[in-house]
């Protein structure tokens, strides 16, 4: 099979059989084989382009060239067959592209790839994936953020019990979690905007970051254009526009930082969904039923128990959450790279980004649909705040009786009075009520009033406003 030709039909694509999280996401087409080839096949055209520019290609072999980096013009199964043979995929896309350039345009086959090397290819193909599926995950992640201020709004006086280590604590308002989880994913999404506006850098370096491959072709042309150096920054800014990424102080071949960051801010996106995630499974349990994931016919049925609905999309987003922080960990290990090039270190990131990429994309997409349909019941809050018969305000009323019995005796009469109230199943206000201590400070009124949940949420519906707000 030729270079003309398309991938063999014996490939077995990535379908997402054990990543379901991603499967079918708008992130797939934009971080899979193809995708990943046609921005190495970009680069090399871009670069061509660059060199166009500044006089040290032919405007016609970088059209040439333009017009044959294209995927289907090659066999992906062979060009991954034969990175085993040259450690990366480069070397062998290089062969090919030349090949189908040669059949096209004859003298245009010497500029592919002129003076340049396989990390700078592969890299700067790596940016441009970054970049399109950051495109992608931003919409989807302004969905999130549009549905959770919804939801806060809504919500801004919903009382729910407050949990801390998992038991109730002092009561909250739903419309206080929905902008806390709204903060977290707006942090998320501006670290993402902003590696995709200043922080995805095209690599030029040539075979150990001296750019001399390229400045030696460009032999009596750098001179005109500021000499070494003056071409060589000329250059890197022509191929930065003609890809429509950013240029970068120094060639990166092991100055990892680029990586390394698209790591970390896939970590702090999937952690902020993760966050939503566990909390939704929580408040969802049998004995809670404090929300609910939107209702799907079939999705999130049991095998085994017909009447489970699950909560599979917080599920998902939960497992990507998990995922990606130990592959971001991988990243930021490969900023260890010895020399000018790195001997096994840069090889490591190629797979750990791109399902960095994939986890976050997959995850942002279905907490889009989780936060635009989830469902909310309120009864049930309210019904829940119930359960500990009034102690769950038990901080309020000490603080009441503190100034007028003392803060010792407050404190000690309110311990006896929660033991004694959950050891005989009644209500903490009722057997309050019955002390002389309390009725002598307290009207049965003014004790009610205290006891009510909704009158002790303290600044949550001012801490709302200001989140929405923007701070």
């Amino acid at each position: 099979m030729g270079p003309g030709t398309d991938a063999r039909s014996d490939i077995e694509p990535d379908s997402g059989l054990l990543s379901p999280v991603r499967a079918g996401t708008p992130v797939e087409p934009v971080t899979g084989d193809r995708a990943w080839l046609q921005a190495m096949l970009d680069a090399e055209a871009g670069l061509a382009r660059a060199q166009a520019r500044l006089g040290t290609v032919p405007r016609s072999a970088a059209e040439a060239i333009g017009r044959a980096a294209r995927a289907e013009h090659l066999d992906l199964l062979a060009l991954a067959r034969q990175g085993r043979e040259a450690a990366n995929p480069v070397v062998g896309l290089v062969r090919a592209l030349t090949a189908v350039v040669a059949a096209e345009e004859p003298a245009a086959a010497e500029y592919v790839h002129r003076g340049s090397t396989s990390q700078d290819v592969l890299d700067t193909g790596a940016m441009l994936v970054a970049r399109r599926a950051i495109e992608v995950i931003l919409p989807d992640l302004d969905r999130t953020l549009a549905a959770l201020a919804a939801l806060a709004a809504a919500h801004r006086n919903t009382t729910m019990a407050g949990r801390t280590l998992s038991l109730h604590a002092v009561p909250t308002t739903f419309g206080l979690k929905a902008a806390g989880w709204h903060q977290l994913v707006a942090v998320a999404r501006d670290r993402l905007a902003e590696l995709a506006d200043h922080g995805l850098p095209v690599q030029l370096g040539g075979a150990a970051g001296t750019l001399a491959g390229y400045l030696q072709y460009a032999d009596g042309v750098a001179a005109d254009q500021g000499g070494p150096g003056g071409y060589a920054r000329r250059l890197t800014e022509a191929f930065a526009a003609e890809v429509g990424l950013a240029v970068p102080a120094l060639p990166w071949h092991v100055l990892r930082t680029p990586i390394a960051d698209l790591g970390a801010a896939c970590a702090l996106l999937t952690g902020a969904l993760g966050k939503i995630a566990v909390d939704v499974q929580s408040l969802g349990r049998t004995e809670v039923r404090e929300v609910a994931e939107p209702a799907v016919a079939g999705r999130g049925r049991s095998s085994a128990m017909p009447h489970k609905r699950n909560p599979v999309l917080a599920t998902l987003i939960r497992s990507a959450a998990l995922q990606v922080p130990v592959l971001s960990a991988g990243l930021a290990q490969c900023m260890l790279a010895e020399d000018e090039r790195s001997a096994g270190a840069w090889h490591a990131e190629w797979q750990l980004l791109r399902e960095c990429l994939r986890l976050a994309g997959g995850a942002a997409h279905l907490a889009a649909e989780l936060a635009e349909g989830l469902e909310v019941d309120a009864e049930r809050m309210r019904a829940n705040l119930e359960l500990t018969a009034g102690q769950v305000v038990s901080e309020r009323i000490a603080a009441v009786l503190a100034p007028l019995l003392g803060r010792g005796v407050a404190q000690e009469l309110l311990n006896r009075a929660a033991t004694a109230a959950a050891k005989d199943g009644r209500g903490l206000g009722e057997v309050l009520g019955e002390l002389p201590e309390v009725r002598a400070v307290l009207s049965g009124a003014a004790l009610a009033e205290l006891l009510d949940p909704a009158n002790y949420t303290g600044a949550a519906a001012a801490l709302v406003d200001r989140a929405l707000l923007g701070g």
